[in-house]
């Protein structure tokens, strides 16, 4: 661990590091902003707020659904380092317009900015993984990767939950400062050149996308491990894009309320993520997947009931402390970190199965592919959330059906454990067969 940390002192590791923590502390903090100021000052309509915040999740994720496999393919033959250059420019212009519309407010531009941001992020994205292993030693990728990964987090967090506490004029300059401090950083990033020399780039964004995705489902256990992937972050997506409404119409409190429940969701993740790692003791396994997915839909269900039938008991608006006070409160928190903790033990270990299962040279591409998959499913369940509100479904209701979405997730789960094992037991038949045979050989010469 020491090791690792001591990264964050090398000049080929620290700009990556910030440059990735400020990226994703801008993502966060401009969405959590533009969400908070549309659903508690601008709409005043349960519906429009419910469909606006699911548009607003698609409308960010449409560009990892659309780019991915393009990223992928420029971040392997070209400087990446030069890249990182020039989507950090590009977010500096992308903020200008997320400030104006934070500002005048202006619902357009702040859904035009959303969608150039999730543009920038998935040009990004495949960079901050491809470039560790051009600047860190072998024996450091491990642990430049979980740095990475602990920055996402805490970036993610942070972003959060400032977007939720200060005013939206506070947030405009923000992040302004936060886009321009990126590019500083990623003008830090040394070079790292492209590794594969003379490679064509298919401009074509389907044909990549296709071919980058059948070739990664052609195996059967990545099929299903990426389907259920998938499942999770649509969950996560309806989910997250409903908290908003849900604490403004059904437990009828203040944006200070829906801030908690977004960074509650966020640690329950991590907790999760630890959780799942202690259990299973380093061993990559979908054995507790199916359960922990039946178990997060349990604790939807619960949420739907708590807020089906939340008594407000007081005049106005909750603030964050006449929230907690409330007899029920206590519930939902826990219902909501319950949600999250056994999301976050259903996923880790899929996507530690995604890289195991297939040989390096074809990790980087199961990746791209898995993130193409999940962006689709992410952005149907975003339009899905978007039409049952305009539908006038209640957000409890919305809650309901996403619970149905976990149990179908825990069956492909189960279907993954089960094909896994199969594999498992066909590998050791085979080796036990080898074995035998050698055996036989040996007995013959003696």
């Amino acid at each position: 661990m020491q090791a690792s940390i001591s990264l964050l002192g090398k000049r080929r590791f620290l700009p990556l590091f910030v440059t990735q923590f400020l990226g994703a502390f801008n993502d966060n903090l401009f969405k959590t902003a533009l969400v908070l100021l549309v659903t508690f000052h601008i709409y005043s309509d349960a519906a429009k707020e419910a469909a606006f915040n699911a548009i607003a999740g698609g409308l960010f994720i449409l560009p990892f659904f659309l780019f991915s496999a393009l990223a992928g393919q420029l971040a392997d033959g070209n400087d990446k380092a030069r890249i990182i250059r020039i989507v950090k420019t590009a977010e500096i212009a992308i903020m200008l317009f997320g400030a104006v519309g934070l500002l005048l407010p202006s619902v357009t531009l702040l859904l035009a900015a959303l969608f150039a941001m999730g543009v920038h992020s998935a040009f990004f994205g495949p960079i901050k993984y491809a470039i560790l292993p051009q600047h860190l030693r072998e024996k450091e990728v491990l642990g430049g990767t979980g740095l990475v990964e602990a920055g996402t987090y805490a970036a993610i967090l942070g972003g959060t939950i400032v977007g939720g506490i200060i005013p939206p004029a506070a947030a405009a300059g923000m992040v302004l400062m936060v886009a321009a401090a990126g590019w500083l950083a990623g003008r830090q990033v040394p070079p790292a050149p492209p590794v594969v020399e003379d490679h064509r780039c298919d401009w074509h964004i389907v044909r990549a996308s296709i071919r980058l995705v059948r070739d990664a489902m052609r195996v059967r256990r990545l099929d299903l491990a990426i389907l259920c992937i998938s499942f999770f972050w649509a969950v996560g997506t309806i989910l997250a894009s409903q908290f908003p409404p849900l604490v403004k119409n059904e437990f009828n409190a203040n944006q200070q309320v829906a801030t908690l429940f977004l960074a509650l969701f966020s640690v329950g993740v991590a907790v999760g993520s630890i959780a799942i790692n202690r259990l299973l003791k380093g061993e990559v396994s979908a054995r507790f997947s199916p359960v922990s997915a039946l178990v997060m839909s349990a604790f939807i269900i619960d949420l739907f009931w708590a807020a089906s039938h939340w008594t407000h008991g007081g005049d106005g608006t909750l603030n964050l402390r006449q929230f907690i006070r409330h007899p029920e409160a206590i519930r939902v928190m826990f219902d909501l970190f319950g949600v999250a903790v056994a999301g976050g033990m259903f996923v880790v270990p899929l996507y530690a199965f995604l890289q195991i299962t297939v040989p390096p040279t074809d990790t980087a591409r199961t990746i791209a592919a898995n993130n193409i998959v999940n962006s689709a499913f992410m952005v149907i369940a975003a339009l899905l959330a978007a039409l049952l509100a305009m539908l006038n479904f209640s957000v409890p209701q919305i809650l309901l059906l996403v619970a149905v979405g976990g149990i179908l997730a825990s069956f492909i789960a189960w279907r993954l454990h089960r094909v896994c094992e199969t594999a498992l037991c066909e590998e050791e038949r085979e080796k036990d067969e080898a074995a035998r045979k050698g055996e036989g050989k040996g007995a013959d010469i003696v």
